[in-house]
């Protein structure tokens, strides 16, 4: 299977401006998360989709591959797809999201490993357990819920599942990286806006609004995504705390 990986990158955010270019241990925040995604076997290649030419500066400087798109983009998605669109050979497109410095090579290698074994799958993504109660209800972290064939349910920026009752229901954090069949990407891209996409301003619910199945891998793999100069500070902890062995 012929897979890419690519990372959309935009320079404005509300919580954190520049955030691609914050520093995490010595370069970039985007190019720690390249760094990362280059350690994939499975991804023939990896590459940073931008608008700003900052950011892509940044990328080449540190010996990435950055890919210009046009500033009129509303989603990451859209973003993605110009990009897609110019790969018609490629097979499947990893998305990584350009603040997730912690991601895992080996993460992206599982999600590809699921298209090869099931023909039929469109879409997946990944998760990881949560065991903090704050963690829990920050509506920052992304919930997600699924059945027993691990096809997502629901996700939320609300707790779910709602702890009525004591019992085993576990509570999951959605990561920020997804895999697609290119094909499906470039179709999911042109789709409308759904209710609930909108009212959780979370892009994932319009493929399940629309009858898609999303196949959720468990992880138990750190992640700090940066949304906050909390969490930038704690990634450079971690960054410096493991020295080369993480950088």
């Amino acid at each position: 299977m012929n897979a890419i990986c690519i990372i959309p990158a935009r320079y404005a955010s509300t919580r954190l401006p520049g955030k691609p270019l914050r520093d995490i241990y010595g370069k970039p925040m985007i190019s720690r998360v390249y760094e990362r995604a280059r350690a994939s076997r499975a991804v023939s290649e990896v590459i940073v989709a931008t608008d700003d030419e900052r950011i892509f500066k940044a990328v080449e400087e540190n010996s990435g591959k950055a890919i210009m798109t046009r500033a009129d983009h509303k989603t990451g998605t859209d973003r993605l797809a110009e990009v897609a669109e110019k790969f018609p050979a490629v097979d499947l497109i990893v998305n990584v999201q350009g603040d997730e410095p912690l991601i895992e090579g080996k993460l992206i290698d599982a999600l590809v490993a699921e298209f090869v074994n099931d023909e039929t799958l469109q879409m997946a993504t990944v998760a990881t357990e949560l065991f903090d109660e704050a963690e829990m209800n920050n509506p920052n972290n992304v919930k997600v819920t699924f059945d027993n064939y691990n096809d997502a349910l629901y996700f939320s920026r609300s707790l779910i599942p709602y702890p009525r009752n004591s019992g085993k229901a576990k509570v999951y954090k959605h990561i920020g990286i997804y895999a697609y069949r290119r094909n499906f990407l470039l179709e999911y891209a042109k789709m409308e806006p759904t209710p609930l996409e909108q009212a959780e301003s979370l892009e994932q619910l319009r493929a399940l609004e629309n009858g898609y199945k999303i196949r959720v891998i468990i992880s138990d793999c750190q992640f700090v995504g940066v949304d906050t100069e909390e969490d930038l500070r704690r990634v450079n902890e971690i960054y410096r705390e493991a020295g080369e062995n993480l950088a």
